[in-house]
């Protein structure tokens, strides 16, 4: 019997993992079709990684206007819909699991992907970044603030999304709350300088991501929902404090997890997310950055976190938790092939089985 933290099953919302390694959503830009669907590819690359305690797909946007680089699939329409049955069909025929990670970027798309209108954001604030287009790297523009009317639509946008994600066969969904998004714009004040009920305080700043996850609890069920947050991702003048807040208040609402992400550049205002958040939060806990199986067992026996997601290592390993099984070596991801589309870097990683045939 292996005893590694890592391989032991865990309780997830209404599900029963059958261990605790987690796919991460990873972008992987092969929606390559006028529908930005899912396609054979994401079926066959999706079933192969089955073997994960729980898969949370790559992020896709709720709406037209939540699109931010190239060739991301959304969940909106019915060839995104029908795509995604596809998808979900295969990994529960594998015996896997998965979440539906929902996305809008806000300013950090770019007016190539909108007619030429500008992104929307909390406030007309240029995040100074770099946009993937479909004609390469374009700098960032600075967007326009929203309207009190266009959040609630947008909120609505979520709520349709989920019941989308629902009804193509998904186990549940992650609100993508991190890396600089629209609800992580709303959270930060170096995002959001509004003077209305969307900013200002720490409770208003927030009110944007709790209106998704009531609305989202109310349509599926928030046993359904994952929420994923990444703290040192914007600028706050009170990161710790902004954090706590938001984290306790999860407490009340019974999600399915809470997905950190760690800092992985070295410069961080909280340099130990899942250590320095787990006394805040009662619920299971997904721990995810720069993990290997050692570290994943050791933060799961410290009780740090629950789960551990991994990305990269999911890339090139299809077969991850058979490797941490038998502790076998890892292959090393290509990534020239991370998105440039097509199978090569995407479908064809051997599994372990393949390899020692």
């Amino acid at each position: 019997m292996n005893k590694q933290p890592l391989l032991q099953p865990a309780k997830l919302g209404p599900y029963e993992l059958k261990n605790r390694v987690v796919m991460a959503p990873m972008t992987r830009s092969r929606a390559t079709n006028p529908d930005k669907a899912p396609t054979d590819l994401h079926v066959k690359y999706y079933a192969q990684r089955a073997s994960a305690g729980l898969i949370v797909s790559e992020a896709t946007q709720v709406s037209p206007q939540g699109v931010g680089y190239v060739n991301t699939p959304g969940i909106h329409s019915a060839a995104q819909l029908a795509g995604w049955h596809k998808v979900t069909t295969a990994v529960h025929a594998a015996g896997g699991m998965i979440f539906a990670q929902l996305w809008h970027v806000g300013r950090v798309s770019h007016p190539d992907f909108h007619g030429g209108e500008l992104p929307v954001a909390p406030s007309a604030i240029n995040p100074e970044a770099q946009s993937f287009t479909p004609d390469g790297l374009k700098p960032t523009v600075t967007p326009r603030a929203l309207e009190a009317a266009e959040i609630e639509e947008i909120v609505d946008d979520y709520v349709q999304a989920a019941k989308n994600a629902i009804k193509a066969g998904f186990d549940g969904i992650e609100i993508h709350g991190a890396n600089g998004y629209l609800p992580n714009q709303f959270l930060a004040d170096s995002a959001n300088q509004r003077t209305d009920q969307y900013g200002g305080s720490i409770a208003n700043r927030a009110r944007f991501l709790f209106d998704i996850i009531d609305r989202v609890g109310r349509a599926i069920g928030a046993e359904r929902i994952g929420l994923r947050l990444s703290p040192n991702a914007l600028p706050d003048s009170n990161s710790r404090a902004l954090f706590e807040y938001v984290i306790t208040r999860l407490n009340d609402y019974k999600l399915a997890y809470l997905h950190l992400i760690e800092p992985t550049d070295g410069v961080a205002d909280i340099p130990n997310v899942a250590e320095y958040f787990r006394p805040f939060y009662d619920g299971t806990l997904i721990a995810n950055g720069g993990f290997d199986r050692e570290r994943g067992n050791e933060a799961i026996a410290a009780g740090q976190a629950d789960l551990i997601a991994y990305g990269k290592p999911f890339i090139a390993n299809p077969d991850l938790p058979e490797r941490f099984r038998v502790d076998a070596p890892l292959n090393e991801a290509d990534r020239a092939t991370f998105y440039q589309g097509g199978p090569k870097g995407y479908i064809d990683y051997a599994p372990l089985r393949a390899e020692v045939a």
